[in-house]
């Protein structure tokens, strides 16, 4: 399974099996994260941020592992990098057969014993680890919950003419890109034959990652390189 394929299987798993990650999957996600260049530190063995109803209030069971995102102050396109990269992961542990969530809110950052520098701090994390095959009874109301709430494709970008296949592609491909509350804040632009994506508050740390997790599905769908920051402009190379 490819980055590109695991975007079509990719939903969020919030029960778990309460393991330490194999080996060899721990390994090959340490890897994909070495490769991303940025500080997303990998816990294994440790769910002590997700334990008990006041942590993650009840909405994450047996989490075991996750990944913290750490976000460099000093760089201003840190939060968006956190999301292209961090989803790229994401991906990665679904080629794996693993489960995965994005997780903003429901978890006790004192309890993530990661060491941080002083312009650094834990903005996200992303639980993964191995997941029964049915969802649970929960699960399947999140998913249906958040399903109805999708935008149509028209609705994620606006154009000044026709706009090629892999346009389309790559907007395809951001539908089915994970993003806080699912709001999909993300609105591409096809103007002039160049391609844009801005959200409303790019200083908000949750929108910019949103961002970047769009970006990252869009690359991968349409071929292509995206520029840091709000507004950027996608090059395509297909």
């Amino acid at each position: 399974m490819t980055l590109l394929t695991a975007i079509d299987t990719r939903i969020s798993r919030r029960s778990y099996k309460p393991e330490p990650l194999r080996a060899e999957d721990a390994q090959a996600l340490q890897a994909a994260i070495v490769q991303t260049n940025q500080k997303m530190p990998l816990i294994v063995g440790d769910g002590s941020a997700f334990a008990g109803f006041k942590k993650s209030y009840g909405m994450f069971k047996g989490v075991a592992n996750y990944i913290a995102l750490v976000r460099d102050a000093n760089d201003p396109h840190s939060a968006e990098k956190l999301g292209y990269y961090g989803e790229e992961v994401v991906l990665a542990a679904t080629a794996r057969g693993l489960g995965t969530c994005w997780v903003a809110g429901s978890y006790d950052k004192a309890s993530v014993a990661v060491p941080l520098a002083p312009n650094e701090s834990i903005i996200c994390t992303i639980t993964v680890g191995d997941v029964a095959e049915e969802l649970t009874g929960k699960e399947k109301l999140l998913r249906k919950a958040t399903r109805s709430k999708s935008k149509a494709a028209e609705a994620l970008f606006t154009a000044d003419s026709a706009v090629p296949d892999w346009f389309l592609q790559g907007i395809a491909a951001v539908q089915k890109a994970p993003s806080a509350r699912n709001r999909q804040p993300v609105l591409f632009s096809y103007k002039n034959g160049a391609v844009t994506a801005v959200v409303s508050d790019y200083d908000s740390a949750s929108m910019a990652i949103d961002l970047g997790i769009a970006k990252r599905h869009f690359a991968l769908a349409a071929g292509g390189a995206w520029g840091w920051g709000n507004g950027a402009a996608f090059t395509q190379s297909r």
